[in-house]
């Protein structure tokens, strides 16, 4: 396990799911969490939980999609933990429909949570990252950025444009002592995966070479690793996370 003592991380949209996982595994390694939410009720509950169970992460109320709300956000986190020094770009959406069938706000609610959002937290934490001559970010993309999907045009693009970020900011920063990695999950069983009907979920399950979903601690423990010392010398990498069902 990754030694985090002392770091602080971010992980966007981090109640739930994927994002909940992430935020729990870099708790035991030793960094201080913080995470975003949009949703008092959900975020408050999830709190609660987490916090029966011994631990001690920190939520803000911010909306990733708004430039100055990341600016609010990583200043509080700054005054109540320190400077960011691991961001998890977690936070997506998705607003499926065919390409011809779907409409402007359709498109621009994804590309504005799950494209837009990189530019609006990187942007507050870098520089800082850079200056301290340490720094992890990893964006959370998925299988269908790889492979494309029918019916998520905007998904897919938002999420393979995830990755072209991570390439391009990877190479800005990597003499700076900060990597910026891709990590690309296929189906996970996340509360969202697990409420397909199951007929549908054991056609998807049949298509893993694994033949199984994967979980979301499987992903944090991928997170993890990219968190650490260990993975220094790893940048500008997409690491596939699908169980061999699309292989590149």
């Amino acid at each position: 396990m990754a030694n985090l003592k002392g770091k602080v991380a971010l992980v966007t949209g981090g109640t739930g799911g994927i994002g909940a996982a992430i935020c729990l595994r870099l708790a035991d390694s030793g960094a201080k969490v913080a995470t975003n939410y949009r949703n008092e009720e959900k975020a408050q509950q999830w709190l609660k939980e987490v916090k029966a169970k011994g631990y001690d992460i920190k939520i803000y109320q911010a909306d990733v999609s708004d430039f100055e709300a990341c600016t609010d956000l990583v200043k509080k986190i700054g005054a109540e933990l320190g400077p960011v020094d691991i961001l998890v770009n977690n936070a997506g959406v998705t607003k499926d429909g065919t390409f011809r069938k779907m409409s402007k706000e359709q498109w621009d609610t994804v590309m504005k949570i799950n494209l837009d959002s990189l530019y609006n937290v990187t942007k507050q934490v870098v520089e800082g990252m850079m200056e301290r001559g340490w720094g992890r970010i990893i964006n959370i993309s998925s299988i269908n950025g790889q492979k494309g999907q029918l019916g998520q045009t905007n998904y897919c693009a938002s999420k393979a444009g995830m990755h072209g970020f991570t390439m391009a900011l990877a190479q800005e920063v990597a003499r700076k002592g900060v990597t910026v990695n891709t990590v690309s999950p296929g189906y996970i069983a996340t509360e969202m995966v697990m409420a397909v009907p199951e007929d549908i979920r054991k056609q998807v399950i049949a298509s893993i070479p694994i033949g199984r979903l994967g979980t979301p601690e499987e992903v944090a423990a991928m997170v993890e690793f990219l968190t650490s010392d260990e993975s220094g010398f790893t940048t500008g990498a997409d690491f596939s996370m699908n169980g061999g069902q699309h292989m590149m």
